[in-house]
């Protein structure tokens, strides 16, 4: 395949990621175990279901992969915390800062410049996060505590900038071909520290049959699957641009809680939301052009 061909392929696979992806928040809402419980069964099932399915996930991570796999365990645990506090957009929207923490580690990082477009790009996001920031919405049946779960939201997206990076260093040459040294070792080792580090919180547990099967599809289908995606495309695609194309989850995951929770977001999370993703839209065009 050329490698034009490639990118193209690697961009289908991720905009699927995204939309399985997004599906997260509407499902965490539909179960009624706790945070934790939820966060730590779902990563467990998603570790299990990952080894199953790739090969070259059975093998022992290194150390960089497990490094990688401590932001990635943070970014499954904050999103399903912050879900049971704040409203599926809100979550989805503040972890979708993440384009803007990647922008400030590739110099770093990845030896990536920053132009001044880049920079109106993060002044643009700086200003939708503020909506959120001072537009905190009142409590609510599905979002009991938004102010607690906008900052764990927050965190998710700074801890997901992370794994975005971890990843896409991996997936270079300067990442190694040596074994354990694969972007799915890094997903694989991410969730099973999730697992462990919710477990305590976790039991005891007696989930429900419709419980059992939320945590099934949360495992296999919201994480396992698109997780597999986005650690093969991650090799022919920067982690800006990676970041970029799964914010098409933020659009579809407010959708899904909408049609299937009745639950709203605020209009300064709209509004916060249409500058995140209209800046990333504008950026994207200006940077293609």
């Amino acid at each position: 395949m050329s490698d034009a061909g490639a990118r193209t392929r690697a961009r289908l696979q991720l905009l699927l990621a995204a939309a399985l992806f997004s599906t997260g928040g509407a499902a965490i809402k539909a179960a009624t175990l706790t945070g934790a419980q939820i966060a730590g069964f779902r990563s467990g099932i998603a570790a299990l279901a990952v080894v199953l399915l790739a090969r070259a996930a059975r093998q022992r991570p290194s150390a960089r992969a497990a490094a990688v796999g401590v932001a990635y365990a943070g970014t499954v645990v904050l999103f399903a915390l912050a879900n049971r506090l704040t409203t599926a957009a809100n979550t989805i929207f503040l972890q979708s800062t993440a384009p803007v923490y990647v922008l400030l580690a590739s110099p770093w990082l990845l030896r990536e410049r920053i132009g001044r477009r880049d920079l109106a790009f993060v002044a643009a996001a700086a200003c939708g996060l503020l909506l959120f920031v001072v537009g905190t919405e009142p409590p609510r049946t599905s979002a009991p505590d938004p102010a607690t779960g906008n900052l764990l939201a927050i965190a998710s997206g700074i801890t997901w900038a992370g794994t975005l990076v971890g990843l896409r260093r991996m997936a270079t040459p300067a990442g190694g071909p040596h074994r354990g040294n694969d972007p799915i070792h890094a997903v694989v080792a991410g969730n099973l520290l999730a697992f462990a580090l919710c477990l305590p919180w976790a039991l005891p547990c007696t989930p429900s049959a419709a419980d059992l099967a939320v945590l099934a599809y949360l495992g296999v289908a919201q994480i396992a699957v698109p997780y597999l995606l986005v650690s093969s495309a991650v090799r022919q695609l920067g982690a800006l641009e990676t970041s970029l194309i799964l914010l098409v989850e933020p659009v579809l995951n407010p959708l899904w809680a909408l049609l299937l929770h009745d639950e709203r977001p605020g209009p300064y999370a709209i509004a916060g939301g249409v500058i995140l993703l209209g800046a990333t839209v504008v950026k994207t065009v200006a940077d293609r052009r």
